[in-house]
């Protein structure tokens, strides 16, 4: 693959557009079009193409390398035996995948089991079924499958449990009418241990099938062609790819509808006074908070009151002022109702942009925490034990800052969300990066390492290296 390449964002709202060169690795131009200014998502591509022609004649041309969040991405449902192991893994494993978890049931719990399984299969587009360690009790996934045929479940189904009940599960599936299933390696082979990968290949895979292709999204055959994955999971291996040249890092994603979080950094062998999760965690984790956001979710931002959410609001900003709550509220309310609202460069003198960066600063700040959980001393019967739960972010030494309010707003807004993150030493406990330097994808670059990452990784690690490279603020 040589040449210019068009690389593809195709988003709830807006389709992003990076011509790259690829003998150069530069990004020769960049647009955004409105991805539903008509019913198919390729008309927005081809109005950013032609746009995009106008800077270089070859983006006329160029191939199309694409990925997609629009149409509400791929809704996943996680089956598993227990809530605290093979539930949890499945939930780790499908939002490293990319998709939106749109509920988790532990079918070991007999109770109200048949009301959750329906509300978990509501809105879903796929099922991760898991279930038993290999070695362990091999009816837990095959009673899973059980619960599925008897829900009226006609979707795909991703077998990721119990090896030697693999066969049964798959058996039992096939007897109801419109299930395509497939078996991957078991998520938790043993416990303490995660194995993501085969269940994230096979779950990409049903994206593109199921979503681009099932929820009729574009009828032009050569884009679908084109899609090579969810846009998280696409992200994700661009965060992969700059990992891989500056160690452990961490992103916070401010989007409109969710704030994402990801990061990749070695698990880390605990000590002897250190309490295990029963579930290990993944070296390359995401997390997506639905309820934060700039637009859609973003009264969701102010009304969040978990420990995360109160931790954030306890942070003064920068220049320890802010807009008041009512002030708050009342601009967080304009954004939820009118999605589409942008702030104008002249609204710095009426507190607009005020507002927009103490919501985006509580947005990160509260999915942040979320994402790396806390480390706390408890007594247990033999001492001492230091547990902890989510990713721990502490060593990380690159905090990336990605989402259009970093992107395009004022001077100093970056600063003042993402300040707050790099702690130092937390006093209660939120494992944030200790001492990190802090940067904006201004270019949007992550989809398009993530894109590149496998068919041109040479390009990709230099995109990264631009990233990684990039002046920002060491706190």
């Amino acid at each position: 693959m040589t040449g210019l390449v068009l690389c593809v964002d195709i988003g709830s709202t807006f389709t992003k557009v990076l011509a790259v060169d690829l003998d150069t690795a530069e990004v020769v131009a960049s647009v955004a079009h409105p991805t539903w200014a008509s019913g198919d998502v390729a008309d927005a591509v081809a109005a950013a193409r032609a746009r995009l022609a106008g800077a270089d004649p070859r983006a006329d041309r160029a191939p199309v390398m694409a990925c997609s969040s629009a149409g509400g991405g791929l809704g996943i449902a996680v089956l598993g035996n227990e809530e605290l192991v093979t539930a949890e893994a499945g939930r780790r494993v499908a939002l490293s995948s990319g998709g939106r978890v749109v509920g988790v049931v532990a079918t070991g719990e007999a109770a109200g089991l048949v009301d959750r399984v329906d509300a978990a299969l509501a809105d879903a587009d796929v099922v991760l079924l898991t279930g038993g360690t290999d070695g362990g009790n091999p009816d837990a996934l095959v009673r899973g499958a059980t619960t599925l045929v008897d829900a009226g479940w006609s979707g795909p189904v991703v077998v990721a449990g119990n090896v030697e009940a693999r066969q049964r599960t798959l058996e039992t599936l096939a007897r109801a009418a419109g299930i395509a299933a497939v078996a991957v390696d078991n998520v938790v082979p043993r416990i303490g241990v995660l194995a993501p990968h085969g269940a994230r290949v096979a779950i990409r895979s049903m994206f593109l099938e199921h979503v681009i292709g099932g929820k009729g999204l574009s009828a032009d055959p050569d884009l679908l062609a084109a899609v090579h994955g969810a846009t998280p999971d696409i992200v994700l291996r661009g965060v992969e790819m700059i990992a891989a040249v500056v160690g452990e890092v961490a992103v916070v994603d401010v989007g409109g509808s969710t704030t994402d979080v990801y990061s990749v950094r070695p698990p880390d062998p605990e000590d002897a006074g250190l309490a295990r999760e029963v579930v290990a965690t993944a070296a390359a984790a995401r997390t997506v908070e639905a309820d934060l956001g700039m637009r859609h979710s973003a009264s969701g931002v102010l009304a969040a009151d978990d420990p995360a959410a109160r931790a954030t609001r306890a942070v003064l900003p920068p220049d320890g002022t802010g807009p008041g709550e009512a002030v708050l509220a009342g601009g967080a309310e304009r954004r939820r109702t009118e999605p589409g609202w942008v702030v104008p460069p002249a609204a710095d003198g009426n507190g607009e942009w005020a507002v927009e960066a103490e919501i985006a600063r509580r947005a990160a700040g509260t999915a942040v925490r979320r994402h790396a959980g806390r480390s706390t001393v408890v007594l247990a019967p033999d001492g001492r034990v230091v547990e902890r739960t989510g990713v721990d972010l502490r060593e990380v030494g690159l905090l990336v800052g990605s989402g259009g309010v970093l992107r395009h707003g004022p001077a100093g807004l970056a600063e003042r969300v993402l300040g707050g993150l790099v702690t130092g030493h937390d006093p209660d406990g939120w494992q944030l990066p200790g001492r990190a330097r802090t940067v904006v994808d201004h270019d949007y670059l992550l989809v398009a390492i993530g894109l590149l990452a496998e068919v041109r990784p040479d390009v990709a690690r230099r995109l990264a290296d631009r990233i990684a490279s990039a002046s920002g603020r060491t706190i």
